[in-house]
């Protein structure tokens, strides 16, 4: 019977409403979302081809470089396709279970985004402090760890997240005022006790995050450290300059993340759901779209294999002509 009554009050579907407000502009807000999709698609395939194919770019920082840039294509593949049917074809309602499968990745995703960027100061401190020795510390089996480490980490905290707002009791109606299956706009359709899936978000969010941001602050400063005992300005330039990238991928993924995390917490009444919805999706796809652009103009391997396969394509046709 109980089993029975559990069944009954989860929902077959769930309609995702959108951005509530501003629901007569969802077709204008679609051109941005769909525009940085597109850029974020095509950036991260390419970066993946070239780090693929290209073996100038068999290299420890670069290996972690494709970590991101599948992470970012997963993060916003999971949320963007299915916020643009709503925006444009008013195809709101999701099942249950494709609700959970949505959230398992998300969540995930965006744990298994900070992880990378962790291994990613530690692979540029190592770089800098031990530069004799990089390539023997960041071997391809260390890096394949690291990597699954990272991943099974995410998986293993997010599962029991998934599985306790599945066992939620749902009686509160089947309208989430967001763009996509977020935990906690989901957990609080429930007619159950949601501490737990309150507490349990907070953990992830403070553990996580603040082990990820210790290390990547641990990291850097010792890499300051060690740049500023360089006796060579152009020495401590090029150091500088092989980190920018990962800076500015840090400043794009955590700044609306931070954003996020304190809406949810303390700033529900003080600023409009619309802003905050605007701001999680922006969360989900302003990496995958910048991160591309900014090591490929950083990042000078990179840009000089860009440059050689147009110069290639360009030559083929006249040639051809």
């Amino acid at each position: 019977m109980l089993l029975l009554n559990q069944t009954s009050l989860t929902p077959a579907s769930l309609i995702l409403h959108g951005i509530p407000g501003l629901e007569e502009m969802h077709i204008w807000i679609s051109f941005p979302f769909c525009s940085m999709y597109v850029v974020a698609m095509v950036g991260n395939c390419g970066l993946l081809y070239l780090i693929s194919f290209k073996d100038s770019l068999h290299r420890p920082m670069y290996y972690f470089l494709a970590m991101l840039s599948f992470t970012d294509l997963v993060m916003c593949t999971a949320t963007i396709p299915k916020a643009l049917c709503i925006f444009w074809f008013h195809l709101k309602e999701i099942s249950f279970d494709e609700c959970l499968v949505q959230m398992f990745f998300i969540h995930t995703f965006t744990v298994m985004e900070s992880g990378v960027l962790m291994l990613m100061a530690l692979d540029r401190y190592v770089a800098i402090c031990y530069p004799l020795r990089y390539s023997t510390i960041l071997t391809s089996p260390v890096i394949i760890r690291s990597g699954c480490a990272t991943f099974m980490r995410a998986v293993l905290l997010i599962i029991p997240l998934i599985f306790i707002t599945k066992q939620l009791p749902y009686c509160r109606g089947n309208l989430i005022h967001h763009t996509y299956c977020d935990q906690l706009s989901v957990a609080k359709l429930s007619c159950g006790n949601i501490k737990v899936n309150i507490i349990y978000g907070l953990m992830i969010a403070l553990l996580i995050g603040g082990f990820d941001i210790l290390c990547i602050t641990v990291s850097y400063t010792m890499i300051l450290r060690a740049v500023v005992n360089l006796s060579s300005a152009d020495a401590r330039q090029k150091a500088f300059s092989t980190c920018t990238a990962h800076i500015c991928a840090i400043v794009f993924s955590y700044s609306p993340a931070f954003f996020c995390f304190f809406f949810n917490r303390f700033g529900s009444n003080a600023i409009p759901p619309s802003c905050h919805i605007i701001v999680a999706n922006i969360y989900l796809l302003l990496p995958p779209t910048m991160n591309p652009i900014v090591y490929g103009v950083k990042t000078k391997q990179i840009r000089d294999c860009v440059v050689r396969i147009l110069s290639g394509s360009k030559n083929i046709k006249s040639h051809s002509t």
